[in-house]
Formats: C-alpha cells, structure tokens, sequence
C-alpha cells in the first residue's frame, strides 16, 4: 500500500468518526487506531511514543479546574512530537476502552449533556488536527516508508450542460472550499477546437459531472425521458477513462436518465438541502485533499 493509499483510508475513517454518533462511534475509532498502526507506520509511532507515560500525563492533568463540569483543561506539551506521540496513544486507548473515549470527551471537550455533543467536540478538536499534523510528521520524516506523492493539483474540471445555475452553484461552493474549479467556456479558444480544448485543460485531480435534464430522449418506439446532453455524457466518459472512476462525480438535478455502463462512478443527487455537498467533500478528502469542514458546513 502507498502512503497516499494509506492516509486516504486514514482521512475517509476520520470523516465518519465525524459523522458518526453515540450508537456507531466505535467502529470508526477502532479502523482508525488499527490503520495508525499499519505495518508502514510502526517505526514512525515508535519514534513519537518513545518514553511518554500516558497514565502519568493524565495523572497531572486534572479533569477539572473549579467546580464545573467539563471545565478540564488539557496541558500538552510544548514539543510538537510528545504532543503527537500522546494523542496517538489516547486514540489507541479510545480504541481499547471507547467508554473512556466518552469520559474522556465528557471531562475536557463537554459541550453540553449529551455524548454526541462531547464527541463531536472532541473529534473536531483532537483526531481531525491530529491527522493532520501526523501526516505532516510522516511525510516530512520520511526513512524506510515512501515519502507522500505531490500535493493533489487542486483543479477540478466542471462538466455541465445548460443549468447554468448548477454551474455557478458547484464552481462556486469548490472554489469556497479552497479548490480552483475550470468552467470550459472560460477557458480561452487559442483557435483550438472543443476536444483540443478538453484535453488541454484536463490536467486535474477530479472531474464534477453535472447531469440536468436539458434534453428528451430514449429507445425507438417507446416515451422520451429526460437525460443529459449528449456532450455531457461523452465528456464523464472521457474523464473517468484519464482520472479513473474514483477521481469522477457525477451530480443529478431532477429526474434523469442515468447512464447504465458507469458502473463505480459515484452518482449523488443535488438535493435542495446541498447534503450533496458534504458528499462531494468527502469523495475529494479521501483522495488526499485538504478539507476545510467548517467551509463545508456554512
């Protein structure tokens, strides 16, 4: 496995512990100290827990400060690695012992009466930073595990038809969440045709496939139904042949016609609530994007 395989599982596990509750949250939190500790990993946390006490350090920090509850507050250290090397060990204790995982949210990250309430506290607070702060260390202090491919070019082509309103509304929400979102039409010609113009520009990491239904069609002999434009079609064809299926999203306004041979692309309805958007987030996370959730969920 690569390292970008690995910290691709590690992020799509991270997200849903996110998205989880007080009924699922343990499933998640044991794949994910069991993906921390894969085979490739070993020597990097060896190195980060080295002489650390996890008992002693909690020891020395009280659950709480006064008399309210949830008033804890924890002191970590002030080096970077014994700060990573003890959250390691706290998720792996989680794993070990998830009741301690809800006291633990209970006593230092209470956000009300509620376990949910804790562990989302807790998750956006302690494993999403330090995901990514221990990927940073691995990628960084790279010896006997592959370093980390480039960064993900942050491009993402936007297939669409004649909804312009869904273009806008797709280019925009990418471009918020930090990706640069490429709109054919804004492209300059440079004298070059249509395909030319595709192929130039499909240098991206992910293609969005807006399917509105623009046109009727259907078999010979039986009622029209409304589909996509044919360029549309061809063009999520052309990108799930240069990125791969999961590098492709296809979005869906209405009732359409899908197209049956796609078999693997991820199709996800654009519903009015924009839950499609926390979907599309977490297809371009697990492939090693930087998500900013807080912009996801405004």
């Amino acid at each position: 496995m690569t390292s970008r395989d690995l910290f691709a599982r590690i992020n799509g596990v991270v997200l849903d512990l996110q998205s989880s509750n007080y009924s699922t949250y343990t499933h998640p939190i044991k794949k994910l100290n069991k993906l921390l500790w894969h085979e490739d990993l070993v020597e990097y946390n060896e190195k980060l827990i080295r002489g650390l006490d996890l008992d002693k350090f909690l020891s020395e920090n009280p659950r709480t400060r006064g008399s309210m509850i949830g008033s804890g507050r924890i002191d970590w250290p002030d080096s970077q690695d014994e700060t990573l090397g003890l959250q390691l060990l706290l998720i792996k204790r989680f794993a070990e012992n998830p009741d301690f995982m809800l006291n633990f949210g209970y006593y230092y990250y209470h956000s009300g009466n509620k376990h949910d309430g804790n562990l989302r506290s807790l998750i956006a607070q302690l494993i999403i930073p330090f995901a990514r702060e221990y990927r940073d260390f691995v990628d960084s202090g790279a010896t006997t595990v592959t370093k980390l491919a480039p960064a993900l070019s942050k491009r993402v082509f936007v297939v669409h038809g004649h909804d312009e309103g869904a273009r806008e509304t797709v280019a925009r929400y990418l471009e918020k969440i930090g990706l640069e979102a490429i709109i054919l039409h804004e492209q300059a010609n440079q004298g070059r045709t249509i395909i030319e113009k595709i192929e130039a520009h499909s240098d991206v990491s992910f293609a969005v496939v807006l399917l509105t239904p623009d046109d009727y069609g259907g078999k010979l002999g039986e009622p029209s139904s409304p589909r996509a434009r044919q360029n549309v079609i061809l063009e999520l064809g052309y990108f799930v042949g240069r990125l791969g299926r999961g590098h492709v999203c296809a979005l869906m306004r209405g009732q359409i016609e899908v197209p049956t041979d796609w078999s693997g692309v991820v199709y996800q309805t654009m519903d009015p609530g924009g839950g499609w958007k926390a979907a599309l987030a977490k297809e371009l996370a697990v492939l090693g994007h930087d998500i900013d959730w807080n912009k996801v969920m405004q």
